[in-house]
């Protein structure tokens, strides 16, 4: 620490000194002549006050010295504490700066990590639009862009993958249906696979398969009945007839109506006899069964109306109560 400057009233003190001697000696000449003592006093007394004066200030300067000293030494050990608090602020504040820089790099690190669990969540959850515009961040915040082009293969290839499962689970669940006939149904499913995916070749085409497996079918089915009708097989016939008619057109219907017909009133003849010889020979729970068949398949006929007459009697010989169901 810098001393402070003293002024130094050295030379002043003596030239006053030298000043008040000259006025004693001038007093004393004056007072051996007889002239009086007054300049005698007055230099005495300047002489008197100079040196207390001179002293007084010596006193004072060197009370001054050491106190300076003094503080100089008790300043001292707190000015070098204050010098190293400025030297380890200097240095914290630096390693604040690194530290932030840490932070923000290990923050952009947890926030990368962060982005790319959310797009693997948006892609188990299907939601490719959002995955992708993930990516797009990935690339913008980020800056990886090669990262961003392997998250968006892997969208591109598990939306792929996706929709060849959703279409082949719709296709398979459309051929259950065609093979149980319920065209109607197979048509509402090719529907909804249109509405999602329409702009896909196979799904576009759901619908006219479907059509072209539905008059495959009906041909076939016509095919077989006419095969029936020429084996005279009745029971065939019937049963293909049966399944025939969803598909016939009202032309069609009527083109085979004589044909039904024919078939129809051999079956009755059939059950007929098949009636007349289980009473003949007694067996009325056979009886019983062809006459539930006549009253269920020809409910309308004239024979239907004669059986239902002896149901009765029937059920008492089959020792069955009377209307109950065979």
């Amino acid at each position: 620490m810098d001393q402070p400057r003293s002024v130094s009233f050295t030379p002043v003190f003596f030239l006053v000194l030298v000043l008040a001697l000259i006025i004693t000696a001038a007093g004393v000449y004056l007072a051996t002549r007889g002239q009086g003592w007054v300049l005698l006093a007055t230099g005495a007394g300047c002489t008197v006050v100079t040196l207390l004066a001179w002293s007084l200030a010596g006193t004072i300067a060197a009370s001054r010295g050491q106190t300076s000293t003094e503080l100089n030494t008790q300043i001292g050990p707190i000015a070098e504490r204050m010098e190293q608090f400025s030297v380890m602020l200097n240095l914290i504040s630096e390693q604040q700066l690194l530290s932030d820089r840490g932070k923000s790099i290990a923050y952009r690190n947890k926030d990368r990590d962060a982005l790319r669990f959310a797009i693997q969540e948006e892609i188990a959850r299907t939601d490719y639009e959002a995955a992708w515009r993930l990516a797009d961040e990935m690339e913008n915040s980020f800056g990886n862009r090669q990262e961003a082009e392997h998250f968006r293969q892997v969208i591109e290839d598990k939306r792929s993958e996706n929709l060849r499962r959703h279409i082949a689970d719709g296709v398979t669940q459309i051929d259950k249906l065609a093979r149980a006939e319920r065209w109607a149904a197979a048509h509402r499913e090719a529907e909804l696979l249109l509405k999602r995916y329409g702009d896909h070749e196979q799904v576009r085409n759901l619908k006219a398969d479907i059509d072209n497996r539905r008059q495959q079918h009906k041909t076939q089915l016509t095919d077989s009945f006419n095969d029936a009708v020429s084996r005279r097989d009745v029971d065939a016939a019937i049963e293909l007839l049966k399944r025939l008619d969803p598909y016939l057109s009202k032309t069609e219907a009527e083109s085979l109506q004589e044909t039904a017909r024919a078939i129809l009133k051999t079956k009755l003849e059939q059950l007929r006899g098949q009636f007349a010889g289980a009473v003949h020979e007694g067996n009325w729970h056979e009886a019983l069964r062809i006459g539930d068949a006549v009253i269920r398949d020809f409910p309308n006929t004239q024979m239907a109306k004669e059986v239902r007459e002896h149901m009765d009697t029937l059920r008492q010989r089959a020792g069955e109560p009377v209307g109950a169901v065979t």
